[in-house]
């Protein structure tokens, strides 16, 4: 298969072992393509989230990662990371504030083209405008992460990873899960409009536990296991 035909990112025979010697998963295999949506389901404790992290070599795993056909050490790690990333679900760990956050992200060496290039004040405008359309009030970009509530914190990482418009792929872990109906359609219209608008953004990994919100958004459906995945026509 030559480089035009092959796959977005393409996961070969990924597994994932607990401290304790017990098998997580293992044999996952799934290949993802421009376009898709993928909503990821399976039993809580079935590693829906450390398989996320196992996508953006956050945590160790056997198998092989192809993304563009290139493992993420051929590409560099950080540079893979800001191609394909990791969205979690609570940034609790995360010191000062989304601003403070912003200009980490773009003094790293794999954004620094941002910099250079005056783009810095696009990514700061576009982040404050999609706030604003999500319900954000503009000072909670001065407070810190560990004041927000769940709700803030989710869609402000998310109105980051949006803006920096540098990710082909977005692993999203619950990214709703914390907010209100009304607030979680307009972050999905957001998300899926990016993916229809066939800009940077190629395709979602997204966690969800309400199948209601997996049909809206998926274009694929993939339910994981101990021994693996297996692809479905439709949630049910």
């Amino acid at each position: 298969m030559d480089q035009l035909e092959s796959p977005l990112l393409d996961l070969q025979n990924i597994s994932c072992t607990l401290e304790q010697g017990q098998s997580l998963f293992h044999d996952v295999n799934l290949t993802l393509n421009e376009g898709d949506i993928l909503v990821l389901q399976g039993r809580s404790g079935s590693g829906k989230s450390t398989l996320l992290k196992c996508i953006a070599h956050l945590v160790l795993h056997s198998g092989r990662t192809l993304y563009r056909g290139k493992t993420p050490q051929e590409q560099g790690i950080p540079h893979y990371r800001t191609r394909v990333m990791y969205v979690p679900q609570r940034p609790s760990l995360l010191p000062g504030t989304p601003t403070n956050f912003i200009h980490s992200i773009l003094s790293l060496g794999t954004h620094r083209a941002l910099a250079r290039n005056n783009a810095e004040a696009e990514v700061i405008r576009r982040s404050s405008e999609l706030a604003q359309g999500w319900g954000l009030d503009p000072n909670l970009w001065q407070r810190e992460w560990s004041n927000l509530s769940g709700g803030e914190a989710q869609r402000m990482l998310l109105v980051i990873a949006l803006s920096l418009n540098a990710a082909e792929i977005l692993l999203l872990d619950e990214p709703t899960s914390a907010l209100d109906p009304e607030t979680s359609r307009l972050v999905e219209k957001a998300l899926t409009d990016e993916i229809a608008s066939r800009g940077t953004l190629k395709a979602l990994v997204w966690i969800t536990h309400s199948a209601e919100q997996g049909k809206r958004v998926g274009t694929r459906f993939i339910q994981l296991a101990a021994s693996g995945c297996c692809e479905e026509a439709s949630l049910v």
